[in-house]
């Protein structure tokens, strides 16, 4: 399984790509960050972003793409940058008719080093093991989006059967045994 990460933001947006199943070594394939001014007009830097997006969507071919969800933080001007950076990245998957997935900061960090609560460091410091990378990426926003692809990995075939049973569960409904 291949998978692009995004670490969703206006002026920084991470981005990673890892390709491997669970339970099994992993490998990084990519990693970097999209990068807009921050003095441009907000259109300009979405488009920034979606021709950034396209390029890693384009040289790494990824089969799926996680977004870190956006969540509600104290600074509204922030989590506005970031959910249309999100919705950037979410438009430019279904473009190429690729599934996302939403993964919340706590989710990532609970897949990636044991607990919901682990700071940037410590992300960066299991990115770094987990893929055997000589150090952590800088900066954190595209450590972040490794973490990311590594939650989806490891998330993605549980969320499967759990999807495969809700179907089978729909289309036995109303049945009469």
């Amino acid at each position: 399984m291949r998978v692009l990460g995004v670490d969703p933001g206006l002026t920084r947006c991470g981005v990673g790509v890892v390709e491997g199943v669970a339970g099994r070594p992993l490998r990084m394939l990519g990693v970097g960050v999209v990068r807009t001014p921050a003095d441009a007009p907000i259109g300009d830097r979405l488009v920034l972003i979606e021709r950034g997006l396209e390029e890693w969507l384009e040289t790494h071919r990824p089969e799926f793409v996680a977004v870190e969800r956006v969540f509600s933080q104290h600074n509204v001007r922030t989590v506005m940058g970031t959910a249309q950076a999100s919705a950037v990245a979410m438009l430019c998957a279904a473009r190429r008719g690729l599934p996302v997935a939403l993964h919340t900061p706590s989710e990532v960090k609970a897949a990636v080093t044991g607990t919901g609560r682990a700071d940037k460091v410590q992300v960066g410091s299991m990115v770094t093991r987990l893929l055997r990378l000589d150090a952590p990426p800088k900066p954190a926003d595209a450590a972040d989006a490794l973490a990311l692809a590594i939650c989806h990995i490891w998330r993605a075939p549980a969320m499967n059967r759990l999807q495969q049973a809700v179907a089978a569960h729909r289309t036995t409904k109303g049945r009469i045994s």
